[in-house]
């Protein structure tokens, strides 16, 4: 189990520090420009009706940073379910699975993890978002944010005893990564998240590295036919898994690519997406997120 550095310690050299340095202040609405194009006709959309929905603001240790919260209406100490976006951010799609979530009796909370770095629905291509962005957002500076939108829940009369995280694509990495580092996690979901990758000063390590001292039960839902994510590292974290002795374990669609829960996508597969959805929850309740 690695330490856990304090919420301070979170904001490594080079990150932008006070209330100045926040890009981000508040979410917007519709979709992130880099993700089109967008299949409305597809698109899963959840109402808010009888639920407590909208923007937020977290305190963190430098200021306060915007999240999408959904929330049974006049339900207290509900089980807290945070989850972590895409490289897109916190745009329409990760906001709707927040509903979906309180709908099930979730208090569910989506942070924007980008928000010192910048706003990642404004930028149109993949490459630039990538390079301006993501890479510049320190694994220690996540975790804080991850820590600080805890405490948040709790202050909000949610029970972060039953802790879940999930995540998506670049929020399916950050799954592996925190559940490595806050045992009060109860479980964890990661959807094609990265399991290896180029180490840098911000990304020093990768879930590969953790596999041995994972402790948090995660469940793993990979597409057989991600293009960017090998099988080699998918089969190579089962057989670190397995030989730990872990309960986590990744489950792959042979016949899905990457992103198939993303139904505002062409990449979208409603029969895996639907599957994992039900995979997702029963692996919550499994390991008392309910």
């Amino acid at each position: 189990m690695p330490d856990i550095p304090s919420e301070l310690d979170s904001l490594v050299a080079g990150a932008p520090s006070g209330r100045r340095g926040f890009i981000v202040t508040s979410l917007g609405a519709g979709f992130a420009l880099a993700a089109q194009p967008i299949m409305a006709q597809q698109l899963i959309t959840t109402n808010s009706a009888g639920l407590i929905a909208g923007e937020v603001r977290i305190p963190v240790a430098d200021g306060t940073i915007p999240a999408y919260r959904a929330a049974p209406a006049g339900k207290k100490h509900a089980p807290v379910v945070i989850v972590i976006s895409e490289i897109w951010g916190v745009h329409e799609h990760i906001a709707d699975v927040t509903r979906r979530l309180a709908k099930l009796g979730y208090f569910a909370v989506a942070p924007e993890l980008f928000a010192r770095q910048g706003d990642p629905r404004k930028i149109e291509g993949i490459p630039q978002l990538l390079r301006d962005i993501v890479a510049k957002v320190p694994d220690q500076q996540v975790f804080g944010d991850l820590d600080a939108t805890v405490a948040w829940a709790a202050s909000e009369q949610a029970d972060t005893r039953r802790l879940g995280v999930i995540g998506f694509c670049w929020g399916g990495r950050q799954v592996w990564m925190y559940c490595t580092r806050n045992p009060k996690v109860k479980a964890g979901v990661a959807w094609y998240g990265r399991l290896r990758d180029n180490v840098s000063a911000n990304q020093p390590r990768h879930p590969l590295d953790w596999a041995d001292s994972l402790t948090v039960p995660v469940l793993g839902l990979y597409g057989g036919k991600d293009q960017g994510i090998p099988q080699t590292d998918v089969e190579e974290m089962n057989k670190r898994l397995k030989a730990a002795g872990q309960p986590s374990y990744i489950r792959v669609y042979p016949d899905a690519g990457h992103a198939f829960n993303a139904d505002y996508r062409p990449s979208y597969r409603k029969a895996e997406a639907e599957d994992a959805w039900q995979q997702m929850l029963e692996w919550l309740r499994r390991y008392g997120v309910k």
